[in-house]
């Protein structure tokens, strides 16, 4: 890829040269050798060392003004001990060489000042490098820092060290050196089968499973930046974690996972721990009953043996050309337990509510964040003439929404909260079928539901000293709500407060 940068009036050689290489580190990373191109001009970087200065530069010029030519011969015979000009190919060239090329020269830098005085340089160049870092990288060592730091992803970018996610914040390690592009690329390479390779060089993009043995799973997603390729990681353990491992309602979770048909949501925002809340719910299905169970998905996360289960998993893309194709086709492989990755758009999610109607259980997944919008959420995917009948067929088939948020702990780490939603009360029953957030909020609250708020979730973890006052009140969905129930003031709104239900005769 050319790179093209206007570097501006500079004074110095050396701080075009700068300028250069920062742009150059950012898309290729960092080269011993940076080559910059201006019509008839060429300036060359050499150096021993990726972490070390320039210390070596060559200037060539073909066709040139007289006071360049002036300047070349003046500096070549004032700095003759380090400075050489020579002409090749109808180009004269001046080197600037130090007699120990491992570190900078003093008399080396008063050469290039002399020169940069001397002329005009360029103000708009194109950038090359060579000699970038190729030396091999473990993947298994990426795998043991991930591990080691307890971190959900790496990111991998030409010229930066690796960035880790701790704890849901970013933090950069020098466990590995910055990498270069072809290193990225050699990486992508390694771990990506050929189908995946060819589709990263076609696309700019893939996304696939990823298997160290001993150490775990990681999702693999690349994709082309400002020209330069960038790989995330995510870690996903072999041992899938349990509901006590996850810190999450065990009782309530095997309530779910014991149910014969319906519709089961997880959801909440990218990295909240969709993904490993269903596939422990999987795990526990997997272990206690005897079922087929089908699974969905774009990649393959978490890989699930058989036990008291058959657990079948299909990657889209690779053993079934799309979701719709693999839903509707799933009816046919008599499943009991059919898990879709994601809710992605109508035809999924019809075909899902389909199977869910059918005797089926459906598990899936959808970015949400809170539990009473996900109906609303769902509608909003289809156009205004079906969305009357959507909601109908969510009201029949919605057994539960389970929405969580991970929250800072105190002492480090981070806690889920909870928000989960059953349709098990006639007010959020009718409150789905009329599209009213608000009355399946408050039937949530009632006393006669097993459902209950992240506000309720939230203050118990704050009672329990596993957050702070501050985390809970940032992470809530309603302050008031929260702060009132902390002072003990919260009362459970009545059916009738919310005009809907008003109006339904409750």
């Amino acid at each position: 890829m050319e790179i093209v940068v206007g570097v501006g009036r500079q004074k110095s050689v050396q701080e075009i040269m700068a300028v250069a290489e920062e742009v150059l580190e950012k898309t290729q990373g960092i080269p011993r050798r940076l080559i910059m191109r201006a019509k008839t001009v060429e300036l060359i970087g050499e150096r021993e060392g990726y972490d070390t200065e320039y210390t070596a530069f060559t200037f060539r010029c073909g066709k040139m003004s007289d006071k360049t030519a002036t300047a070349i011969d003046e500096v070549a015979e004032a700095y003759s001990d380090v400075c050489r000009k020579d002409s090749e190919n109808g180009k004269t060239a001046l080197h600037f060489t130090p007699e120990d090329a491992s570190r900078p020269s003093e008399r080396v830098q008063a050469a290039l000042d002399a020169f940069s005085e001397k002329v005009r340089l360029p103000e708009v160049w194109r950038l090359a490098g060579e000699q970038y870092r190729s030396d091999p990288v473990s993947v298994e060592h990426i795998f043991e820092t991930m591990v080691k730091l307890k971190a959900s992803d790496v990111h991998l970018s030409p010229g930066e060290l690796p960035v880790f996610r701790v704890d849901g914040e970013t933090q950069r390690s020098d466990a590995l050196p910055a990498l270069s592009a072809a290193q990225i690329n050699n990486i992508l390479k390694e771990v990506a089968a050929e189908r995946y390779w060819n589709e990263f060089k076609e696309d700019l993009q893939t996304s696939f499973n990823y298997h160290q043995a001993g150490l775990g799973y990681s999702r693999i997603s690349a994709f082309i930046k400002a020209g330069a390729p960038h790989v995330t990681m995510r870690y996903l353990p072999e041992v899938i974690p349990s509901f006590d491992d996850l810190h999450i309602p065990g009782e309530t979770m095997q309530k779910l996972a014991v149910m014969h048909h319906g519709l089961v949501l997880v959801t909440g925002m990218t990295g909240s721990g969709k993904s490993t809340t269903v596939a422990a719910l999987v795990d526990w299905i997997n272990t206690n009953r005897c079922l087929h169970i089908l699974t969905i998905e774009n990649p393959i996360e978490y890989v699930h043996r058989n036990k008291k289960s058959l657990v079948s998993q299909r990657h889209t893309g690779v053993d079934v050309s799309s979701f719709n194709l693999a839903v509707t086709g799933a009816l046919r492989h008599d499943p009991d337990v059919i898990v879709i990755g994601e809710m992605r758009d109508p035809d999924t999610i019809r075909s899902a509510i389909n199977a869910a109607a059918t005797g089926h259980l459906v598990i899936s997944t959808l970015h949400a964040n809170t539990a009473y919008e996900v109906v609303n959420r769902i509608v909003s995917f289809f156009d205004p003439v079906e969305r009357d009948l959507v909601r109908g067929q969510l009201r029949d088939s919605l057994k539960c929404v389970i929405c969580q948020r991970l929250l800072p702990r105190i002492g480090g780490g981070r806690a889920p909260a909870v928000e989960i939603m059953f349709n098990d009360v006639k007010s959020i029953n009718d409150s789905i079928l009329m599209g009213d957030t608000d009355g399946i909020r408050i039937g949530m609250q009632q006393t006669i539901s097993h459902s209950f708020l992240f506000e309720s979730y939230i203050h118990k973890l704050y009672k329990d000293k596993i957050i702070d006052l501050e985390v809970a009140r940032q992470h809530t969905t309603d302050v008031s709500v929260l702060d009132q129930m902390i002072m003990g003031t919260y009362s459970i709104p009545r059916l009738d407060s919310v005009k809907g239900l008003k109006d339904a005769g409750h």
